[in-house]
C-alpha cells in the first residue's frame, strides 16, 4: 500500500517551501532579512524576553 503523502512532490519545508513560493533564492533572502532585523532590534528583543528569564 502506497503512503498517503508523496513527500518528494507534496511536502515542502524550509528552503524548498520558500523558494517554491517566492522563487529561487527566497529562503536565503529571508534568512538575511531576519538576521539584519535581529541585529538591529537585539536590545528590544532581549528586553522583551528578559521578563521571562527571571527566576
Amino acid at each position: 500500500m502506497a503512503g498517503m503523502l508523496d513527500l518528494e512532490n507534496e511536502l515542502k519545508v524550509a528552503n524548498e517551501f520558500w523558494d517554491f513560493l517566492g522563487g529561487v533564492g527566497t529562503y536565503l533572502q529571508l534568512l538575511d532579512i531576519f538576521e539584519r532585523v535581529g541585529i538591529e532590534l537585539r536590545h528590544e528583543i532581549d528586553d522583551y524576553f528578559s521578563k521571562y528569564n527571571r527566576q
